[in-house]
C-alpha cells in the first residue's frame, strides 16, 4: 500500500508547481518545446547519478527529472490537454493490462520481455517488430532497441550472439570509432545506415 507520506509530497509537489507557473515569470512562459533541452540534461543526469554509485545524487536528481514530468502535465492542463491524474491513470492501466500474470491470475511466461513486447505491438497495432522505435535516439541505442525488438519477437534473423563481455564490447566500439575517424567515416551515421537496411530486412522477413 502507498506510503500517506509519499501521496502528501507528491501532492505538495503538484501544488508547488502550479504556483510557479502562476507567479514566477521564467515557469511561465516555459513551453513543451522549451523544455526539451532540460528534459535531456536531467536523464542524463541520473543515468550519471546511477553510475556513481551514489543514492544522494539519485534522490536530487531523480527529482529534477520527476519535476519535468510534473511539468509538462501542468502546461497540459492549461491549455486543456491532459493532466497529472491522466498521465498517472494511463501508465497504470499499461502496467497492469502487461502484467495479466501478476493481475489476472496468468502463468509466468518463459520469456516475460518477450511477452511485453509482443503485448506493447498489439496495443499500437504495430505491423512490424521495429515499428515505433524513436528516430531521435542515438545510432547506438537504436541499434540496441531494434537487436532487442528482433529477438523478442523472435524474427527469423541470424544475429551473432557470440559470447563476449562489457569490457570486450566497450573496446571493440572505440576502437571501430577510432578506425572511423582515421578514414574520415561517421561512425554515427554510418550506423544509422546499416539500421535501415536492418529494419528494412526486418519487414520483409516478417
Amino acid at each position: 500500500m502507498t506510503n500517506p507520506e509519499t501521496l502528501h509530497q507528491l501532492g505538495r509537489l503538484a501544488e508547488v508547481m502550479h504556483t510557479l507557473r502562476e507567479k514566477c515569470p521564467w515557469d511561465a512562459e516555459q513551453t513543451h518545446e522549451s523544455l526539451m533541452t532540460y528534459l535531456i540534461e536531467e536523464t542524463a543526469e541520473v543515468v550519471e547519478a546511477v553510475e556513481n554509485h551514489s543514492d544522494e545524487q539519485m534522490v536530487e536528481e531523480l527529482g529534477d527529472l520527476l519535476l519535468q514530468v510534473f511539468f509538462h502535465a501542468e502546461i497540459a492542463s492549461e491549455r486543456g490537454a491532459f493532466t497529472l491524474a491522466d498521465v498517472a491513470e494511463q501508465i497504470s492501466d499499461k502496467l497492469i493490462a502487461r502484467h495479466p500474470y501478476v493481475y489476472a491470475e496468468q502463468e509466468v511466461p518463459e520469456d516475460v520481455w518477450g511477452s511485453w513486447e509482443r503485448r506493447k505491438k498489439a496495443e499500437k497495432k504495430r505491423e512490424s517488430a521495429v515499428d515505433g522505435i524513436p528516430d531521435t535516439l542515438s545510432a547506438l541505442a537504436r541499434a540496441n532497441k531494434t537487436v532487442t525488438r528482433i529477438r523478442s519477437h523472435d524474427v527469423n534473423l541470424n544475429l551473432d550472439n557470440t559470447p563476449i563481455t562489457e569490457h570486450e564490447v566497450g573496446l571493440s566500439i572505440l576502437d571501430i570509432v577510432a578506425r572511423a575517424h582515421a578514414h574520415r567515416i561517421d561512425p554515427d551515421q554510418a550506423l544509422r545506415k546499416v539500421l535501415r537496411d536492418l529494419e528494412d530486412l526486418v519487414r520483409e522477413v516478417e
